[in-house]
């Protein structure tokens, strides 16, 4: 039986870590170069640094993104925050730092920003990450303002917001195409399935959305592509440079 309409109204574009192409991912210069660009969505990731603060990062290790090396896991939040997350992507970004999430939320209402998080916990920090972060999602972010989409590759994290949140909307992100994606969907009562570009054609993309969730692809930097996707049926999808895809797709 199909799902009832979504609870969360999907836009076409979100801005994959903000506007990863022209800023440096999961930071606050990045949330805002999205929505100079046009975004109303952006996506990034959460975790909890060792003394359990939350805070933006996609990798384990610190060292791609940032002048810190080794584990996140391992830093406390003074340590975290003295780091350079902007440098690598440019010197107009020096002295950028990693975020906490409580400021990407008091940011996102300034800017008038909805969300999608994902739950990217460390190694053996699932359930954990999930408590804490949507702990102080719900504590902090207006329930007059659009619902955040929760979503994880993670699926004891998506079991956990299912349980520990209900009315939070989930996502499943998925790697490849399972044969048994729509019943794990079902049992993980998501709203969306969010699938690699790569995987992505016309045949899957009818499946989903027939089987009454929302989709969504990831991540999607050209144009023509995107218009592909959403002449397929797709709902939106996640991009490094949300203003170019807006421009194509209207």
């Amino acid at each position: 039986m199909p799902l009832k309409p979504s609870r969360v109204k999907l836009p076409k574009v979100i801005g994959h870590r903000g506007a990863a192409e022209a800023a440096p991912e999961n930071t606050l210069a990045s949330f805002r170069e999205a929505k100079r660009q046009g975004a109303g969505w952006v996506e990034f990731d959460a975790k909890l640094s060792a003394d359990n603060r939350c805070f933006l990062l996609h990798d384990d290790d610190l060292d791609r993104t940032s002048n810190g090396r080794g584990p996140a896991r391992l830093k406390t939040w003074d340590e975290l925050k003295s780091l350079d997350a902007g440098a690598w992507k440019g010197p107009q970004f020096v002295g950028e730092k990693l975020p906490l999430l409580s400021q990407c939320l008091e940011l996102f209402q300034e800017l008038d920003l909805a969300f999608n998080l994902e739950l990217k916990p460390c190694p053996g920090r699932g359930e954990e990450t999930v408590r804490l972060v949507l702990d102080e999602v719900k504590a902090l972010w207006p329930a007059s303002r659009p619902r955040p989409l929760i979503s994880s590759f993670e699926i004891p994290c998506l079991e956990v917001s299912r349980d520990r949140h209900p009315d939070l909307p989930r996502g499943l992100l998925l790697e490849t195409h399972p044969a048994d994606w729509a019943d794990l969907a079902r049992r993980l009562a998501v709203e969306t399935v969010n699938i690699w570009d790569r995987d992505a054609n016309a045949d899957w993309c009818r499946e989903i959305k027939a089987a009454g969730f929302g989709l969504l692809v990831y991540t999607v930097n050209d144009a023509a592509r995107a218009k592909t996707l959403i002449q397929w049926g797709v709902d939106g999808v996640f991009t490094d440079a949300p203003g170019r895809i807006l421009e194509s797709i209207g």
